[in-house]
């Protein structure tokens, strides 16, 4: 969740939909597959609540990998090719590649279909590619 009082939210709501839901479960064997499954949910609900994109100043991109760091040169050239994107193509960029998520998790945060952020992903890594090999 990045934010410690949304982990508690939905810690907290966790607790309460197991409580609510108890009597409808049916016990196959381990139950901890629904728990986090409800727990999943829950986030990507808070996560879509917030609707919003953490947005990471410059200074904090070489926290984010364990790579080689990042020179002045190379955020220059990585800034100029994200500028060919559209504001959509870099919200799906940043969000599976830099955060993590998945593209199903990303086309719930947009609220796109599977199918369009899919192909807006690779049609923006076409894009990316095309502007970096030509410099």
């Amino acid at each position: 969740m990045k934010n410690m009082q949304d982990a508690e939210d939905v810690l907290q709501d966790t607790y309460i939909k197991i409580y609510r839901a108890s009597g409808n479960y049916k016990p196959n064997g381990n139950p901890m597959p629904w728990i986090f499954t409800i727990t999943r949910n829950l986030s990507l609900m808070k996560l879509r609540e917030r609707k919003k994109v953490q947005i990471i100043p410059e200074e904090g991109w070489n926290l984010l990998d364990d790579g080689p760091p990042i020179t002045a040169e190379d955020k220059l050239v990585l800034s100029a090719a994200m500028d060919t994107l559209s504001e959509e193509e870099r919200q799906i960029i940043v969000l599976h590649a830099v955060a993590g998520f998945k593209h199903r998790e990303t086309a719930d945060l947009l609220e796109l279909p599977l199918p369009t952020v899919l192909s807006k992903y690779h049609r923006a890594l076409r894009k990316l590619r095309i502007r970096l090999q030509g410099e």
